[in-house]
Order: structure tokens, then C-alpha cells, then sequence
């Protein structure tokens, strides 16, 4: 028995029809090598995505040189392995080809013993042109296949869309938030494995029965042998070991051995208990010996999806250990373009921000990447669950063999990649597709099959069945473990006539709402639009200023300048955001104003919709809005932008995740519905109707015992007088959400002018005689921008023995949205939040740690800036 390993990580590359090479970075990206060797100008700033568009149609040849031992040629078998080639490759062993590969998504493999020798042999990868490589498919099919965000006009192909012929990530051809940026490279690792003898080669502890008392688990290990062998197959953890005799034969083999464990410790996610985790290792020995091992670390949990019919329609819940959970979380897009340069710190700063941010789950979206391990370790580690989807999105594909049978490859390697994160919730087919399509609506979807003949629609539907009724399902069922599929997202169920497709709001399956934004809907239909499982819906807004002049410069920070537009995906954007100010904020005195209203004006739509949703459990059992974070610099529907910087919006998702969250509507005048349509103005008018002249106190608890505590109701003036109080005792049950108040608004107000008083909600606990807030939410009784803001004087006092990293405020009238922005990266433990006179807030900075597992640390903020929406108003 005999192992060797080999990683390879010096590479050098160039185009296939230029003679002159330059130094490589693998794992990496065309695009990013060429940045590096200033062979083309940051690909994110101003309008460069627009004259990168060449890089695309050439071929390109990377190659490294590499050298063997002696003793390399003990081992029998010498494997060369590509965690990830994108896409279309083929690769040579001293000039000899060994491997061609057509999938992004799975890494490749080739026993390479017979052309390696001792001391010098060179490896070369030549990447085909996508492009070039997916043109003659369209041809051939004879029609196009919809891909909604494929830019191929960007791209100088006109209408002639490839990105769904290629399984490569979807985004690459462009989305409504990133560019069009179709890469080429090593975007995973090199190496070479030399062995001899039997190898384990996957290790995967199936959960059979999981409860508190005991786990019934099985070792299933993926043996490959080239020789008959006889020994023990031994698997350990948490100071056990079982073991059994084998007898191997020549070849791929897989054996099971059954373990138990009593009172085991079992994974949770946020909020539910600690995410314990167990390091099981496998061993197959021999006299004593470790012949070959492989070592997981899982945690024990039971996950289900429950789809059970009530008199509303059908739960969408998922139970954890027999426990149901209210998610809550968002939609995960790659963190780059060129995925290779996300850090492990990019990763853990992102996941360490959705668990500040109160989450328990994000979605894996199906327009990216499947992620890489670091990803989903650290959800592991932070317990948050993952919503996996399968890397298909917004467009119809192909079903000829070659294409089917690598989705099938596809999907196997990643669903067995994936299969020992207890984090892995739910494995979803696709985004968006069977809505967008709509096969068993005739006027149904987003108007894709009209373009098609009954033959051709027969044709398109029938391949996409074998995708995601058939391939995705059967191989999820094969291989997860028990995890459970569910074929698109948004889906009513699959029934195989109308009510299958979730084109609108009903009391079954999951939804995407995107009236408010796409449809132009007022925020107050977030309270009208509310279904058992909200999987998707977004407002946009610009990333700060800092983040802008990264990619603009002062001249060029206009709504409608060349450079802002090129950073608009999303069609209308930037005039949908203008139009949404007019109708809900006051007018920004500049376009800088206009980036820090826009944060504020996203904030409060999501707020809006994340409330609305808590307020409806049991009947909704889940938020993910979209969504978490950029691959690029952009205006986008993000809470933290390409650089990690917080929005308003996540810190506003970060209280509104509370374990304990006050929400309060009605007594509210809304806006006229100026810069909206008619449809829209319509809406408004009824949504301010319906609530006018009653406030609802809502109070929603995840805690999984009782709530007693007082809620507390106190009308300020401006200046912080205490006009009224209103306090009450309120019980809650275990894990629920109810109205704890409700009043005539003219009772609260008293008599005093809506458009100069706040209400400050609070509910709050006695601990050992002091005072807990558990939640706070101040309430106005007039539209934002009807309200006149008084000129504020803002108070920072360092607390003491903090090391200059918390700081107590105070105002000395009403301050709105106060920002604090700091020199030092990292995050406060509030933000955008109003102050009122005589109620100080005091917040802590946590700097950006990126060391180990500190993702923050406490720390100073350096230099401290604070704006209030008054320093943003036109006057």
C-alpha cells in the first residue's frame, strides 16, 4: 500500500493564438489573470465590462510544469483530478490528450500512470471559447430556448442566446444585478493522487434515526481497490468505534457498517440551540495497520419539509429535530464574478453577517455556482440552515442525451459533495421555471410560449420533465440521505394541470412576490401578498458612496449618467427607485443624498414585508429576501454590498429577525401615489383606506416557551416631551405572533398634530430589578415625507472601559435614520435607527476581523461620522 499527493500551483497561461505567456493563478479565472498581468483595466469600473466582451470568443491554454520522485513509481495508479475546469477543456499529459470535459459543476478525473515519468512532465489545459462551443447547438436545435438574463446583445451575439447550452454558471451570461462576464480557467484545484492498494474515497454517515435519545446512523464508504484485499473496516467518533471484516474485490465498491449513539447531541440551527457537530473517521486496517482513512464532520439532526393540508391549503414548514421553524433568511448569489477570488474571510465575513443578522437560513440560488465547502462548513458552524438549489435559472433547456446525462453526472457529484453538511435542508430543482413557463396556463407565465408551435412547446416541457421531474429527483432520492426535493421554485405542488404553477399568491407551496418592484405595487400590499412560504421578493437600492467612487467618478455621479446606468441591471431601476422616493420619502437635496435615501426607502419596504410575514405565523412559516450580498459593485436588491459593507437594510433586517419583534400598522397616512402608476395610486389610496384611523400592536415571539412582559406605548413630540403613555401587561404563547393592542389613532394622539408626534413602542422585562427592552419600534402617524424635520444636534459619548468601541447617543430633537459610518470595515450593533430626545441609544462597533474564526472583533471605528435624514433633505 502505497499514497502520494501532489497539488499543482504553478501555472502560467496565455491565449491559444498568441505566442507569449504569463504567469497564472489556479485556482482562478481567465479574466482575473489577465487583470493581474495588466493585460486589460479593472473589469468593474465605469464601462470596461463593455470592452471585455472579446475575452470570451478566444480560446486559452494554461500549463504548468511539475516534477516526480523516484518513489512515485511505487504507486499503481496515478490520478489527475480537477476539482473544477470551466468549462470546455481539454487536457494533455506530456502532449498526450487524457481528458475532455464539457460541466463547470463536477470535477474530472483520468489515471494518468502510463504517460507520466520520473522528474520533468508538463500538464496543459485548452479551454474552448463557450462561445464558439454553444453557437453550432442553437443552430442545430433550430429555435431558441428563453434565457430571460442572458445579455447576449452585450455580448455581440444579438439575440442569440447560448448560456442554457453550457452547464456553467448562469450568471456568467449576465443578470438584472451582475455583468457579463463569460469565464474561462482552473476555478478549482489541481492534483495529482498516487495510490496503491484499497483507498476509501467517500465517507457518508447516513441518518437513519436521529432523536435526543439516540442516533441509528450508517457508515456508507466508497472503496476503490485494485487488488483483492481482506481486513477490517473500522469507523470511530466521540470515543466509539464500530467495526466488521471485509473482503474487497478488485474495483469500486461501497460497504455500510450501522452505528449507534445514545443522548446524542444534535445539530440546531440559530436561535434553536447550539449547531454541535461529531468528526467521524473511517479506517480500513490491516495487522495493526491503517491501510487507508477518511475523516467527516457532520452533525446529528432530523430536517423535514412538512406539506400537510389544513383549511387554509397546505403547510410549506420545515421541522428540525421535531421542532418547526419560522425561517428566516435570504437569497445567496456568488460573492464574485470570478468566484475563485472569494476568500475563505469574504465567506466567513458574509455567513457571520447573516448570523448577526438573526438568520437561521440562506438560499443557495440556482443561477450561481453550487458553493464551495468553505460556504457551507461555515453555515455548519454558524447553524444556518442551506435551501440548496440545483444550478438552473429563468430559461428552458436543452434534453438531447449528451446534455441529460451530464446534469445526471451533475447532480450526483454534488448531492454526495453535499450530503454530510447538516445544514442542507432542501434541495430545489430550479428558480423561477416552471411559473416562467407555465406549461398548463394558456395565457399563463412571462409570455415565453407564445413564441412556440404546440410541437416545440411539447418538445420543451418534456425536456424540462426530464430534468426536474425525473433526473434531479432520482438522484436526490438516490443519494442525500433523506433530504427532500422540491422541483422549482416557486411551486404550488405538482399536480400536472393549472394549479401546479405559483404565478399567483395562493395558500400552498412556496412564493415570489415582485409586485412591489417589478409590478410597481405600493409597500402596503407586502401586508395583502402573504403566502405560506415567502422564497423571494426585493427592493433595490445604491451601495454608499465609498462603494460608488470604486467604480465612478464624481462627475459621473448623475441617476442617468453612462456610468450609473452601466451599473443598473435592472432595466428601470434606477428611475423605479426615484419613482418609489417621490411616493414615500422627502426629496434628497442631491444625487449623494439620493444614495443614502435610497438605503433608507429599501429598508423600509423590506422591513415591511418581513413584518407582514412574521405577523402571519403559523399560516407563513418562512422569509428569504432578496437578496444577501453582490458579485460586483452595483445598485442592486443586496443588504450588504460587494464589499461587505452593511446597507441600512441589513441592519433593519437584523432587528426585524429579532427573536422577540414588535411590528405596528395602521393610523398611518400613506403617501398619494405620486411617481407610481395609476394601477399602483389605486392601490395606495385602498391600503391607506383599510388601515386609517386604528394603530394594531403586534408581538411576535420565536422563543419555544411563554412570553411575559409589558408592552410600554409613549407619544413623543420632536423635542422628546412625553405626551401620553399607554402601558400593559401581554402573555404570549410559545413561538406565535399576536395583536397585543390595538386604538383609535385620534385616542393616541390626543389631539395633537400627526405629522410632529412619534410613538415608541416598547416591551420590556424586569431582571433582578432592572429594566430588559426586548424590542423597541417608534411609529409615526404621518407619510415620511409629509413630516418636517426639525435641525438636530447629535451627542457621541465613548462609554467607559469599551477601548473607544461603544458609544452612547443622545439627540436634542427627533433625529431620523441615523447613520453612523466609520473609517474601520466591520459592522455597529445598530444603525439607521431613530433617536428620540431623553431615549439614548448606545451601539457597539465590531471591527472586521478575517483572523481564524473572528469574523468581527471589538474595536475602535477610527474616524466616526453621523448623518441624520435631515443632513440629506432638500430644505
Amino acid at each position: 500500500m502505497y499514497n502520494q499527493h501532489l497539488v499543482l500551483g504553478e501555472w502560467r497561461f496565455k491565449a491559444c493564438d498568441e505566442s507569449e505567456w504569463s504567469e497564472a493563478r489556479v485556482p482562478g479565472t481567465v479574466h482575473s489573470d489577465l487583470l493581474r498581468n495588466g493585460k486589460i483595466s479593472d473589469p468593474f469600473y465605469g464601462t470596461n465590462e463593455h470592452d471585455l466582451q472579446w475575452i470570451d470568443k478566444k480560446d486559452w491554454e494554461y500549463q504548468t510544469v511539475f516534477n516526480l520522485a523516484e518513489d512515485w513509481k511505487r504507486c499503481r495508479h496515478i490520478e489527475l483530478v480537477f476539482d473544477g475546469l470551466d468549462t470546455y477543456a481539454d487536457v494533455y499529459v506530456n502532449e498526450q490528450h487524457v481528458l475532455s470535459t464539457d460541466n463547470m459543476f463536477r470535477a474530472w478525473s483520468v489515471d494518468i500512470g502510463e504517460f507520466i515519468v520520473p522528474g520533468k512532465n508538463t500538464l496543459r489545459v485548452r479551454f474552448r471559447s463557450p462561445i464558439a462551443e454553444d453557437l453550432p447547438k442553437l443552430e442545430k436545435l433550430g429555435y431558441p430556448l428563453p434565457a430571460t438574463n442572458d445579455q447576449s446583445e452585450l455580448g455581440g451575439l444579438g439575440d442569440r442566446k447560448v448560456s442554457v447550452f453550457a452547464r456553467k454558471a448562469p450568471y456568467h451570461y449576465g443578470w438584472d444585478w451582475g455583468p457579463r462576464f463569460v469565464t474561462s480557467g482552473i476555478w478549482r484545484e489541481v492534483r495529482l493522487n498516487g495510490w496503491s492498494g484499497p483507498r476509501l474515497t467517500d465517507l457518508f454517515i447516513r441518518q437513519d434515526k436521529v432523536t435526543a435519545e439516540e442516533a441509528k446512523l450508517t457508515a456508507v464508504v466508497e472503496i476503490e481497490s485494485d487488488a483483492a484485499w481482506q481486513g477490517t473496516l473500522e469507523v470511530a467518533a466521540d470515543g466509539r468505534t464500530w467495526a466488521k471484516e471485509v473482503a474487497l474485490t478488485p474495483g469500486r465498491q461501497t460497504l455500510e457498517l450501522a452505528a449507534e449513539l445514545a443522548e446524542p447531541k444534535l445539530w440546531w440551527c440559530r436561535g434553536l440551540g447550539e449547531p454541535n457537530r461529531y468528526a467521524f473517521t473511517a479506517s480500513l486496517r490491516e495487522g495493526g495497520e491503517t491501510v487507508s482513512s477518511r475523516r467527516v464532520t457532520t452533525g446529528l439532526r432530523d430536517i423535514r419539509l412538512v406539506r400537510q393540508r389544513d383549511d387554509a391549503g397546505t403547510s410549506f414548514l420545515f421541522e428540525l429535530n421535531g421542532v418547526p421553524v419560522f425561517i428566516k433568511g435570504a437569497n445567496h448569489i456568488p460573492n464574485d464574478s470570478f468566484s475563485p477570488e472569494v476568500t475563505a474571510e469574504r465567506y466567513r465575513h458574509e455567513i457571520a453577517s447573516a448570523a448577526e443578522s438573526n438568520m437561521n437560513m440562506l438560499r443557495v440560488w440556482g443561477g450561481g455556482i453550487y458553493e464551495e465547502e468553505v460556504f457551507y462548513e461555515l453555515c455548519d458552524e454558524y447553524g444556518l440552515l442551506v435551501w440548496q438549489d440545483f444550478m438552473f435559472a429563468c430559461s428552458m433547456y436543452p434534453g438531447d442525451d449528451a446534455f441529460l446525462n451530464s446534469v445526471a453526472a451533475e447532480a450526483e457529484y454534488n448531492v454526495k459533495r453535499l450530503r454530510n453538511h447538516p445544514c442542507i435542508a432542501l434541495w430545489c430543482g430550479n428558480n423561477e421555471i416552471d411559473s416562467a413557463w407555465a406549461h398548463f396556463e394558456e395565457e399563463g407565465g412571462w409570455g415565453w410560449k407564445k413564441d412556440y408551435t404546440a410541437e416545440q412547446r411539447s418538445k420543451i416541457w418534456a425536456d424540462y420533465e426530464a430534468i426536474f421531474h425525473r433526473i434531479l429527483p432520482e438522484a436526490v432520492e438516490r443519494w442525500s440521505g433523506g433530504i427532500a426535493y422540491w422541483p422549482s421554485s416557486p411551486l404550488r405542488e405538482l399536480t400536472g394541470d393549472e394549479r401546479q404553477h405559483a404565478t399567483k399568491v395562493t395558500g400552498e407551496g412556496d412564493i415570489h412576490y415582485w409586485g412591489v418592484w417589478h409590478a410597481v405595487e405600493p409597500f402596503s400590499n407586502y401586508n395583502e401578498r402573504v403566502g405560506r412560504f415567502m422564497s423571494e421578493y426585493g427592493f433595490q437600492s445604491f451601495p454608499e458612496l465609498s462603494t460608488v467612487l470604486k467604480y465612478a467618478t464624481e462627475e459621473q455621479l448623475e441617476l442617468e449618467s453612462e456610468v450609473m446606468l452601466a451599473h443598473q441591471k435592472n432595466g428601470r431601476g434606477n428611475q423605479l427607485i426615484k419613482e418609489y422616493m417621490e411616493q414615500y420619502l422627502p426629496v434628497p437635496r442631491d444625487f449623494k443624498a439620493f444614495l443614502y435615501m435610497s438605503q433608507v426607502l429599501q429598508a423600509e419596504a423590506i422591513q415591511t414585508a418581513i413584518e407582514a410575514h412574521r405577523r402571519n405565523k403559523p399560516y407563513c412559516m418562512g422569509t428569504l429576501y432578496w437578496q444577501m450580498n453582490d458579485c460586483w459593485p452595483v445598485a442592486s436588491w443586496a443588504g450588504m454590498d460587494y464589499y461587505g459593507r452593511w446597507k441600512a437594510l441589513q441592519y433593519v433586517v437584523r432587528r426585524s429577525f429579532g427573536e422577540i419583534m414588535l411590528s405596528i400598522d395602521g393610523g398611518i397616512e400613506a403617501g398619494d401615489g405620486k411617481g407610481l402608476g395609476e394601477e399602483a395610486k389605486a392601490k395606495a389610496d385602498t391600503g391607506a383606506d383599510a388601515g386609517k384611523g386604528v394603530v394594531t400592536v403586534h408581538l411576535v415571539s420565536d422563543r419555544r416557551e411563554p412570553l411575559h412582559a409589558r408592552l410600554r406605548l409613549e407619544l413623543f413630540d420632536f423635542g422628546g416631551r412625553s405626551l401620553g403613555e399607554h402601558t400593559r401587561e401581554v402573555t404570549l404563547p410559545a413561538d406565535a405572533a399576536q395583536v397585543v393592542y390595538t386604538a383609535p389613532a385620534a385616542e393616541l394622539l390626543n389631539g395633537h398634530d400627526p405629522r410632529s408626534v412619534v410613538l415608541l413602542a416598547t416591551v420590556e422585562q424586569e431582571n433582578d430589578g432592572e429594566r430588559v427592552v426586548l424590542a423597541r419600534r417608534p411609529h409615526y402617524f404621518a407619510s415620511f415625507r409629509d413630516i418636517e424635520l426639525p435641525s438636530v444636534k447629535v451627542t457621541v459619548e465613548e462609554m467607559p472601559g469599551s477601548g473607544g468601541s461603544a458609544f452612547k447617543l443622545s439627540t436634542d430633537a427627533l433625529a431620523r435614520q441615523v447613520w453612523l459610518h466609520a473609517e474601520e470595515e466591520g459592522m455597529f450593533t445598530d444603525n439607521f435607527f431613530d433617536l428620540i430626545p431623553g431615549q439614548p441609544v448606545t451601539v457597539e462597533f465590531r471591527r472586521r476581523g478575517g483572523i481564524g474564526s473572528e469574523a468581527f472583533v471589538t474595536g475602535s471605528p477610527g474616524a466616526l461620522s453621523i448623518s441624520t435624514m435631515r443632513d440629506y433633505t432638500a430644505q
